[in-house]
């Protein structure tokens, strides 16, 4: 005989609310993955190098590609402590950029692997510039700690260069002996003078957000079938 469907009304409930937890969460996803691509976009859209001044960092779009002039002050370096690259425990380079038009900026000159030790630091002298020259880099921002926990200022004084991790600008700035405007440069990775730089928007990429949110909507579907199959019950047979 055909089966008869029956259910007690706890487990509709239950896989209810399931179903809606499951299809939130597929909804958060592909919102995220819509707004990462939408910062992959805006990256790739970088475009050709413009001209900019410090005053103006602040004022640009993230991501946009610019030109400075001016000379690395390579006796006052930061080291960002905590960065890896390539499973490998390291540092990003942070050395301000003294311009022609005045001010300075910060620029990071990409990720240097440790030694292993932490009272050795990576060599990161840069020589001083008999001139001027051109850097070219991306608006962007300093590396970010998933925990608060992970931020630790650079020491007030002591030698250079000096380690910080997960330091705000302002928190730089306020070791500099010189004011720094706002904004924050990453050095292309065809520019001299400097590391590893393979810069990319920070978190997951968009493929990842969509994926996660086809399989929470998996997820919704799997529970009603479940449901509907578990509560199926055959007729006894007369």
């Amino acid at each position: 005989m055909p089966p008869r469907f029956s259910f007690h009304w706890t487990w509709a409930l239950a896989t209810l609310i399931a179903c809606g937890a499951f299809i939130g969460l597929g909804r958060w996803q592909w919102h995220r993955g819509e707004y990462r691509t939408a910062q992959w976009a805006a990256y790739e859209a970088g475009g050709e190098s413009r001209d900019a001044t410090a005053g103006e960092l602040a004022s640009l779009p993230r991501y946009t590609r610019v030109r400075l002039t001016g000379r690395f002050d390579g006796e006052h370096q930061f080291l960002l402590d905590n960065i890896s690259e390539g499973g490998r425990a390291g540092y990003d380079v942070v050395t301000p950029l003294m311009l022609d038009g005045g001010g300075a900026v910060l620029v990071n000159r990409g990720w240097v692997a440790g030694s292993g030790h932490r009272e050795q630091l990576p060599q990161t002298a840069i020589a001083p510039a008999a001139s001027s020259r051109a850097v070219i880099g991306r608006v962007g921002a300093l590396p970010v700690a998933g925990l608060a926990a992970g931020h630790v200022a650079p020491p007030a004084s002591g030698a250079w260069p000096r380690v910080a991790s997960f330091a705000t600008e302002a928190d730089l700035a306020a070791a500099l002996p010189y004011a720094v405007s706002p904004g924050v440069v990453l050095l292309d990775a065809g520019d001299p003078d400097g590391y590893v730089r393979d810069w990319r928007p920070p978190g997951l990429e968009p493929a990842r957000h969509y994926a996660y949110a086809v399989q929470w909507w998996a997820f919704a579907a799997l529970a009603v079938i479940l449901f509907v199959v578990l509560n199926r019950r055959r007729k006894p047979k007369p």
